[in-house]
């Protein structure tokens, strides 16, 4: 397992075989974790492909939502309208009632 220390180690010895701007300009070309840990073309692919998937379930999940609010809002509506329409009509008849008997 390569750890700081053996990393160091590498370039002390690069240090002394190469100098030190050589030795520096090696060691940066390295990962800094093993290559294990490393993202390769074909990770980044496999997560696109996840990445997506996941946006098109959001998309129809925020759509499933969406319809549920207009549903929720035309149903609010339409009893608020229908409250309305027989709170006036009920006005309407009491004020023609009260200027009958005037």
């Amino acid at each position: 397992m390569i750890d700081e220390r053996s990393r160091h180690l590498l370039f002390l010895r690069l240090e002394k075989l190469l100098g030190p701007e050589e030795a520096t300009t090696l060691m940066e070309h390295l990962p800094p974790v093993g290559w294990a840990d490393v993202a390769t073309r074909r990770d980044l692919d496999h997560l696109a492909e996840k990445l997506d998937a996941t946006a098109a379930l959001l998309r129809q999940e925020i759509a499933v939502s969406e319809h549920r609010v207009i549903a929720t809002l035309r149903g609010d509506l339409n009893a608020q309208t229908r409250t309305m329409i027989f709170a006036m009509v009920g006005v309407v008849l009491s004020i023609s009632t009260v200027s009958l008997f005037r």
